[in-house]
C-alpha cells in the first residue's frame, strides 16, 4: 500500500466520521485543517484511496460520494509509525482472542481485482515452469528453500546470514560465533520444505494432523513441546494474551481449518493461515514459523509460487502481526504478504 500522507489520513478520518461525504464535503472540511487546495488534489487522493481499496465510491455526477470499503472489518486502516510510536503498554488493544473474527474471514480480504491480478501473475509462472528444464528447476527450489531457510529463521531471531545459510545447508558446515540451535533452526526448516514438496498434492486439504506434523519437523531436537499447548502463552511486545485453555485452543485451530478448507482462492487461503495460525498461537513456540511453512504448502498444492520472504523486513513483519494481534487489522500484513508475493514471483523461476 501506498504509504499516507496526512491529508490522506484526514479525508479517511472525515469519511469514517460521517459514514459518508461527498466531494465537497471533504473539500470543505480539508480546507480547514490545511488552508486552500485545489479540486484535483482531493481527486487523486481520493483516487489513490480508492486504489488501495481503503474507500468506495458511489453515485454519478454531482451525486458522487465516498465510503470506507465495508468488504471487511478486517481492513481497517491504521498509520502503523503512529501506532507502534505508542509504547505498547499504553496502546488501547483487544488483549484477548477474538472468537468473532472468524465471522470475518472469507473470500473477500482480498478483493476481486487483486485476485485477477495475482491469477494472471501465476499462470506466467506455471507457463515459465514448463518451459524450464529440471535441472534448473532443481537448481531455482535450492535458492529459494536457502532463502526461505534463512528469512523464516531470521524473523525469529536468527543472526544467520544469508551467506552463512547457504554454506550450512549445501555443504553442511556451521558458521563459527553462532549457536547450535540456530543452524538446527535452519536445518529444520530445509526438512521441513522438503517435506511439503514431497507431500504436495496432500495440501489441497487442510487438517491438525498435517500442522502438526510440520511444527513437529520445524521444531526438531528444539526442546519445544509437540502438539497443541496446554499452558498459556505469552508474545514479547505486545499485552495481547492468545488462549490458555487447551480445549479453546484446539477448537479455535479447528475452526480455523475449516475455513480455509472452504475458501477458494489459494493465496487468499494462505494469507489467512498466516495471520490467524499466529494469532491462535496453538503451540508451546514454532508457532509463526509453522504458519509460515504450512501457508506455503498450500500455495504448492495448488501450483503457485512459494514465498522466501526474502526482501521482507523482519521488523515490519513483526509489527504487522502485531497489529493484527491487537486490532484484528490484517490490511498491513496483507500488503506484506502480496508484495512478498509478487517479488517471489519476479524473482525464482525465471
Amino acid at each position: 500500500m501506498h504509504k499516507l500522507i496526512k491529508r490522506q489520513q484526514e479525508i479517511l478520518s472525515i469519511i469514517q466520521k460521517n459514514k459518508q461525504a461527498s466531494n465537497k464535503i471533504i473539500k470543505e472540511k480539508i480546507e480547514k485543517i490545511f488552508g486552500q487546495i485545489t479540486r484535483m488534489t482531493i481527486v487523486r487522493d481520493l483516487e489513490l484511496l480508492i486504489k488501495n481499496n481503503l474507500i468506495t465510491k458511489h453515485g454519478s455526477g454531482r451525486n458522487v460520494y465516498y465510503q470506507l470499503n465495508q468488504g471487511s472489518s478486517l481492513l481497517e486502516y491504521f498509520d502503523i509509525e503512529k501506532y507502534f510510536d505508542a509504547d505498547f503498554n499504553k496502546r488501547n488493544i483487544k488483549n484477548k482472542f477474538n472468537f468473532d473474527i472468524f465471522k470475518e474471514i472469507n473470500d473477500i480480504i482480498i478483493s476481486k481485482n487483486e485476485i485477477i491480478e495475482l491469477e494472471k501473475l501465476n499462470k506466467d509462472y506455471q507457463k515459465r515452469m514448463k518451459k524450464l528444464s529440471p535441472a534448473i528447476i532443481k537448481r531455482e527450489y535450492e535458492r529459494l528453500i536457502i532463502e526461505l531457510s534463512w528469512k523464516s529463521s531470521a524473523i525469529e531471531g536468527n543472526t544467520y546470514s544469508l551467506l552463512e545459510t547457504e554454506t550450512l545447508i549445501k555443504e553442511n558446515k556451521a558458521a563459527k560465533g553462532h549457536k547450535k540451535e540456530e543452524a538446527l533452526m535452519i536445518f529444520n526448516h530445509k526438512r521441513a520444505i522438503d517435506y511439503i514438496r514431497d507431500k504436495k498434492s496432500k495440501f489441497k486439504t487442510l487438517n491438525l494432523r498435517k500442522i502438526e506434523n510440520i511444527h513437529q519437523l520445524l521444531t526438531e531436537k528444539m526442546n519445544i513441546g509437540k502438539g497443541l499447548r496446554n499452558k498459556p502463552e505469552g508474545i514479547t511486545g505486545t499485552n495481547y494474551k492468545p488462549l490458555s485453555n487447551p480445549h479453546q485452543i484446539k477448537e479455535a485451530t479447528e475452526k480455523l481449518i475449516k475455513k480455509i478448507n472452504k475458501i477458494k482462492n489459494p493465496v487468499t487461503k494462505a494469507l489467512i493461515l498466516v495471520l490467524m495460525l499466529s494469532y491462535i498461537q496453538p503451540f508451546e513456540d514454532g508457532n509463526k514459523r509453522t504458519a509460515r511453512i504450512t501457508a506455503n504448502a498450500i500455495l504448492l498444492a495448488h501450483d503457485y509460487c512459494l514465498l522466501s520472504y526474502s526482501s521482507v523486513d523482519e521488523t515490519e513483519y513483526k509489527k504487522a502481526m502485531v497489529l493484527f494481534y491487537e486490532q484484528n487489522s490484517a490490511l498491513y500484513f496483507k500488503e506484506l504478504f502480496l508484495n512478498q508475493y509478487k517479488q517471489a514471483i519476479n524473482n525464482y523461476f525465471q
